[in-house]
């Protein structure tokens, strides 16, 4: 019997087929759409716990902030906006001020930053969507602006819990709920609710996704009301690693990176600061560090620099927190302090470290100890107010130094491990003394088998057996698993091979090949294979940066939008609880290629997902590989 589906049927399945993919990047975990529209003005009526988000001054009367006539923003005819405001208290609010500077680190101030940010990003940073939709079709998307405009009218925003003196540096476990409701009622009311200022930001975020500017740039819409969303991370981590030692990233660049992974609900930018390269970091007790250690005076972060780098990460929800890697991959120092340094720069390089210019602390000397006291001094006190934790690295460290240490004078595990241990345990507890959560990587616990205090996290990058393997053991886990989210895989050597040497390393592919394609990047669950006690002590992820061949210019194609799809992994989590399956390629590039867009359109210069063809194809399967 050969089944014949029905008309109704073929044209029920063809609606759906062309019903536009409302692009919310990360899926939230519940999401429910109507498909009526509705116009954003500037003068949208926003309160904050029931105060008004933007106040008036005290000069100005309440004729001169609202509209004497029904006019949009561009000064034409708006049909349907008259008597939209009146004149209570809460709407006599000003036109928003986009890049609202926050007076301070107050949930008020935060949020009011945020709606200015959010607004901006509506009215001043978005984009006419007619490469999401079919060649020819964007008029049937967008709406005809003179056939019964329709307003909203406000933005309630409730934060239902007080917070906490430690909310704007949050510990790895998730002490801060992120979580938030988002609602659009068919007449225009919207509200959104969080526990914290930081669900109130991830909401704002969401609340931008849903608007498009319309094709003749003077008005803003939404095609889905109404909208119920409910939403929370499945992961308190979610974040990048992001080395600017081997080369160096000017501040503007990092800030680019942290409005990208706001946008991207993306909340931990890790700072590998500091490396065999270059110290790029000035400490103000030792400013020969920095002097002699970075690769040029303009290539340095100054204290202020770095305030002004974790400041504009806690406006936006990404706590910014840093990595001094040891005691291997410090070499940088021998150009300051040489007598606490061994195997700088000795060649062949290969037989102490794993690239050029090696260098490694002296384990069995006390002027380490002294360096290291008189540096935690300095640095921890000015990035503790911002910071949950620090990363005190410990891969990679050969046996070989040792060899040349005059104190030690082996490579022999056994003599090194206790050495290794106490300089573990000092350096840690003197991060616990500043309140600071430890974090290392995984070569100390797994090869050298060093103890480590039960608060310590360790980060992983060899693979899921590492995070089976630290997990089993009652070992807290951020994965970054190089065969998945090393983002600079597969960019070929950065190396140069002699004559004598062409032949092996043709075609000179990198380490970690090939290139972690974002639809790679998609596939990986770091829950894999974990029993569920072992998978709550993965506190997240992080996609990692490494910058041997990356500068300012390549930085963000690198990143964007790879490391919003692994926001939306740790976000979201690979399975959609509406069909209980993994979530496809063919849901995601069309959601990622218009988060694509709105990244460009906020300055990101995010790679494309695929091309225009494809992008018009709303439902994904233009651009599907038929199985036959």
């Amino acid at each position: 019997m050969v089944f014949v589906p029905s008309l109704r049927l073929l044209a029920v399945s063809l609606v759906a087929l062309l019903e536009p993919v409302s692009a919310i990047w990360p899926a939230p975990q519940s999401f429910t759409k109507g498909n009526s529209s509705l116009y954003l003005h500037q003068k949208i009526n926003i309160t904050y716990n029931g105060e008004p988000v933007r106040l008036p001054t005290s000069t100005s009367s309440s004729s001169s902030f609202f509209l004497s006539s029904p006019k949009n923003v561009c000064g034409s005819e708006g049909p349907g906006y008259e008597g939209l405001f009146t004149k209570t208290l809460a709407q006599q609010q000003l036109l928003y001020k986009e890049d609202y500077p926050a007076a301070s680190l107050s949930n008020k101030e935060i949020v009011q930053a945020g709606v200015s940010r959010a607004l901006g990003s509506i009215f001043s940073k978005n984009f006419v969507p007619w490469m999401l939709q079919p060649r020819g079709k964007l008029s049937e998307f967008e709406p005809d602006l003179y056939k019964g405009q329709k307003w909203i009218k406000s933005l309630e925003i409730v934060q239902t819990a007080k917070d906490a003196k430690t909310a704007f540096k949050p510990a790895l476990a998730g002490e801060v709920s992120e979580a938030y409701s988002l609602t659009l009622s068919a007449e225009g009311d919207v509200k959104l609710t969080a526990d914290s200022y930081i669900g109130v930001l991830h909401g704002l975020e969401t609340f931008t996704q849903l608007f498009y500017q319309h094709s003749t740039g003077a008005s803003w819409y939404t095609p889905y009301a109404p909208v119920e969303i409910k939403d929370k991370p499945k992961y308190p981590h979610r974040g990048i690693l992001l080395d600017v030692a081997r080369t160096f990233m000017p501040v503007k660049n990092i800030l680019r990176t942290i409005d990208g992974m706001a946008a991207s609900k993306l909340n931990r930018l890790h700072v590998h600061v500091t490396d065999s390269q270059s110290w790029p970091l000035q400490i103000i007790s030792m400013p020969e560090v920095a002097e002699k250690g970075a690769y040029h005076p303009s290539q340095t972060y100054s204290p202020a620099d770095i305030d002004v780098i974790q400041k504009y990460g806690a406006l936006r929800g990404v706590q910014v927190y840093f990595e001094i890697d040891m005691p291997g991959h410090i070499g940088s120092l021998s150009l300051s302090h040489p007598d606490i340094i061994v195997a700088y720069d000795q060649w062949p390089y290969t037989w102490y470290c794993v690239e050029p210019p090696c260098g490694a602390f002296k384990l069995n000397d006390t002027k380490v100890d002294d360096f290291l006291e008189k540096l935690w001094d300095d640095l921890l006190p000015r990035v503790t107010p911002y910071s949950a934790y620090f990363h005190t690295g410990g891969d990679e460290l050969n046996r070989n130094d040792s060899m040349l240490d005059e104190g030690i004078r082996s490579n022999d595990t056994e003599v090194l491990r206790p050495l290794l241990q106490k300089f573990i345990d000092k350096q840690h507890e003197r991060i616990r003394k500043q309140g600071l959560t430890p974090l290392t990587w995984e070569e100390i616990p797994i090869e050298w088998n060093v103890n480590l205090g039960s608060d310590v996290v360790v980060q992983t990058w060899l693979g899921q057996a590492s995070v089976k393997n630290l997990t089993s053991r009652g070992h807290k886990v951020i994965d970054s698993n190089y065969n998945f989210w090393y983002l600079d895989c597969g960019r070929g050597q950065w190396l140069n091979f002699d004559n004598a040497d062409y032949a092996a390393f043709s075609p000179f592919l990198d380490w970690c090949n090939p290139y972690k394609s974002w639809r790679h990047v998609y596939s990986y669950d770091p829950a894999a294979n974990l029993t569920e006690e072992e998978a709550k002590l993965v506190l997240g992820g992080e996609v990692a940066v490494w910058a041997e061949s990356i500068d300012p210019i390549a930085l963000d194609t690198i990143i964007w939008p790879r490391a919003s799809v692994a926001g939306e992994v740790l976000w979201s989590g690979r399975i959609d609880p509406a069909t209980g399956q993994n979530r496809t390629q063919l849901d995601a590039a069309p959601r990622l290629s218009e988060l694509r867009e709105r990244l460009v359109a906020r300055g990101v210069q995010s790679s494309s997902v695929y091309m225009t063809w494809c992008t018009q194809d709303p439902t994904g399967k233009a651009c599907e590989y038929p199985m036959v």
